[in-house]
């Protein structure tokens, strides 16, 4: 069920609009067409309305794909560094976020040019599954009953499905597994005595996606949606017996990137239109502060995280009424993690 929602989420960023906290004019990428004559609009403008609106719900939905790639600890119930070659630790989760998703079907887009429209907004559970790994390249250097500069390279990897109903199909045409990659530098290395304290950063990037959304006759396509984040972590911990937690901030980087195209179907006061391609691209800094507690069984940890980012104004043109584009967004994960 989580993986749907997860394809459910991103067919959004197709089907729907999104509010401002204070409106943008309409883009100049949405050209405004001409009247052929009085009630006739040409193609351009036939086609505006619902070209703004898939800008819109673009910059809506691309931040909360974001968060829900980017999580918190880079490697869940590991604080420090592995400790050198020959230690290793690997990590499955599902990141979680309380989703904002306008509701489509309330707004058939204008054909007079582009119109500001109120959409409600549902908030659903929207989950996205990642793992990770990390691998010990150096040990560090003893200094009392600790040590500093261990190194750990780091592997990420998410799955997004192909998912398609009467209304929506979603491709996945380079594969539904992306990697990531980064390093982790241990400023100090857990012991009985001393917590685990390192800084990392990690690329992570969602699979390329094509999206071809239909609302009755009219025909919405987001091709090659991209959605790739940078971060950067400083995180502090510690276990005690069967018990862990740490605490972390960071920097996170979201960079996102589709091409999209309307195609608008005949009305009984208009012929169709059709409009596109588009370019779009969304690069926002967010800060990033998260917990996590997990339960120690030898090899293995259970771990929850909680966590929430927020920053950067985010402006569109049209509105909804629940949470804004720029909102701060909570996240959550819970995942299984093993190593020596």
């Amino acid at each position: 069920m989580q993986l749907r929602i997860s394809a459910a989420a991103v067919v959004v960023l197709v089907l729907t609009v999104a509010r401002p906290v204070a409106a943008q004019g309409i883009s100049s990428q949405c050209p405004p067409g001409s009247f052929k004559a009085p009630g006739d609009p040409d193609n351009t403008k036939i086609a505006q309305d619902a070209c703004q609106k898939a800008i819109d719900l673009f910059q809506y939905m691309a931040p909360q794909l974001g968060a829900l790639l980017a999580g918190g600890n880079p490697t869940q119930g590991l604080t420090g560094t592995l400790g050198g070659l020959g230690h290793f630790a690997l990590g499955v989760r599902g990141n979680g976020i309380r989703g904002a998703l306008p509701e489509v079907d309330r707004v058939v887009p204008a054909t007079g040019g582009a119109q500001q429209s109120t959409y409600t907004v549902t908030e659903p559970l929207m989950g996205l599954p990642t793992g990770d790994a990390a691998i010990g390249i150096f040990g560090g250097i003893p200094v009392g009953l600790t040590r500093v500069g261990g190194l750990d390279l780091l592997v990420s990897a998410s799955y997004l499905p192909s998912y398609n109903n009467a209304s929506v199909d979603v491709a996945v045409p380079a594969g539904s597994w992306k990697f990531g990659y980064g390093g982790k530098i241990g400023i100090l290395q857990e012991s009985p005595l001393v917590p685990g304290v390192s800084v990392s950063f990690l690329t992570r990037e969602l699979p390329l996606v094509a999206i071809t959304g239909r609302a009755g006759e009219d025909r919405l396509l987001l091709d090659s949606l991209q959605v790739k984040t940078n971060s950067w972590r400083l995180v502090a911990g510690k276990s005690f017996l069967f018990l862990g937690g740490a605490a972390g901030i960071g920097r996170d980087s979201y960079d996102s990137n589709a091409r999209i195209s309307v195609t608008i179907a005949p009305r009984p006061a208009s012929e169709g239109g059709s409009g596109g391609p588009v370019t779009l691209q969304q690069k926002l800094t967010r800060t990033n502060y998260f917990g996590s507690l997990w339960i120690n069984a030898k090899v293995l940890r259970i771990v929850g995280e909680l966590g929430q980012a927020s920053g950067e104004e985010i402006l569109t043109y049209n509105q909804f009424t629940g949470p804004q584009p720029d909102e701060a967004r909570t996240y959550f994960s819970v995942g299984v993690s093993l190593g020596w």
